[in-house]
């Protein structure tokens, strides 16, 4: 395991979030620290940070991405 900056374990969760989704596989927070503590990425952030991070970088509700119609204010 090693010790990973903040912004690097934010981006190893948006890749591992896209990758599952891409793959039609489970995408939630807790399917993604599972598969990144599988793969021995350490320390993790909490599954309610996993959450944060996806919602902060427009990952959630099926979404893959930041889509710029939806936040037009109408």
């Amino acid at each position: 395991m090693g010790n990973y900056t903040p912004a690097e374990i934010e981006q190893m969760v948006v890749v591992e979030r896209l990758r599952l989704y891409n793959h039609g596989l489970p995408c939630g927070a807790k399917a993604i620290w599972c598969r990144l503590d599988k793969q021995g990425i350490g320390p993790l952030p909490s599954v309610s940070t996993i959450g944060r991070i996806l919602s902060r970088n427009y990952l959630t509700h099926r979404r893959t991405g930041y889509y710029p119609e939806d936040y037009d204010g109408k």
